[in-house]
């Protein structure tokens, strides 16, 4: 039996996948998680295995680490103010002692879930691949870009796999961003800029496939950009998402505007101690086209797509 260490799985992908693997019987699941716990439904199963630990201690991570065979690493910190303060900690450096840790523990295969952002804007034409060169305006690219020169500088001395999944936008029910913006779009509060920004995405069923494989199938290494065959814009993936809703499209509005809004919730994050479900740095990551060649993916981990495009799978919001 394969033993699999999810970090994050408390959060909303990491809980995602921990409930798709749970299914598989060759699979025993360890799950990492620090201040907040998992799904209940996710206990008292026997292939299950809660730890708490923390990143930022690597002698904490040995219990979870014992026997481990491949770890899919989620965890991070997303919805606080300036995360242009925390991130290359919480990010970089948790990452680091992970990966360390890991080497110790002789686990065979680590696999990053990164995203196309790391190479900077992107798109059809010239879309992420594989660089490592990349100069990404927000913290939130910058600080996972140095997140996979770390794992694979660590690969070059030392026997393991090391895998970054570059993940587009991922949509269904039941992803954090997109039950937000059914919230704001219900009550009439979704904004988005004008300026066109195209979006690669990936349905949740197809996402998870694909992650499996990559925990399961032999001779998976390097970095794999995860996409369906769609092409679209942010606006109108969202328009056509409101209208499936039965709400008025987005309003179209400034970037000045947007990060306006973005200061303010920071600001009333920052003086309360709540999340931030947007901050500029959010705004900056968002605001980037991005699109990833997928032909290693679907060569290696996912031949055939559940949902070619989200109008195939908009049944599933």
């Amino acid at each position: 039996m394969k033993k699999v260490l999810i970090t994050g799985a408390a959060g909303n992908l990491g809980g995602l996948l921990a409930f798709h693997l749970k299914e598989y019987p060759s699979l025993f699941l360890n799950l990492l998680i620090h201040r907040k716990d998992v799904n209940p439904k996710l206990k008292n199963l026997s292939n299950v295995k809660v730890f708490s630990a923390d990143l930022v201690d690597k002698k904490s991570l040995g219990s979870a680490l014992k026997d481990v065979d491949v770890i899919v690493h989620f965890a991070g910190v997303l919805f606080k103010s300036n995360p242009e303060k925390f991130l290359p900690v919480t990010n970089t450096e948790y990452f680091r002692n992970l990966v360390d840790a890991a080497i110790e523990n002789k686990v065979s295969r680590i696999i990053l879930i990164s995203f196309p952002h790391v190479e900077g804007e992107t798109t059809y034409e010239n879309p992420s691949t594989d660089k490592l060169d990349g100069k990404p305006e927000s913290m939130h690219a910058r600080t996972r870009l140095e997140e996979e020169k770390y794992l694979f500088a660590r690969q070059k001395t030392n026997r393991f796999d090391a895998i970054s999944l570059r993940v587009g936008m991922v949509y269904g029910k039941g992803i954090l961003m997109i039950d937000a913006a059914k919230w704001f779009s219900k009550y009439k509060l979704l904004c988005i800029w004008k300026k066109p920004t195209h979006i690669h995405l990936i349905s949740t069923i197809d996402f998870l496939n694909a992650t499996a494989s990559a925990v399961m199938k032999e001779n998976i290494n390097g970095i794999y950009n995860l996409g369906d065959e769609g092409r679209q814009t942010l606006q109108e993936f969202f328009d056509e998402l409101s209208i499936y809703w039965g709400h008025k499209k987005p309003h179209r509005t400034s970037v000045g505007f947007v990060m306006f809004a973005a200061r303010l919730f920071e600001l009333f994050s920052s003086l309360f101690g709540t999340r931030s479900p947007l901050t500029r740095d959010f705004v900056k990551i968002g605001m980037a086209s991005y699109y990833g060649d997928t032909k290693r993916m679907r060569s290696e981990l996912l031949p055939v797509l559940k949902y070619k495009t989200y109008k195939e799978g908009i049944n599933t919001f």
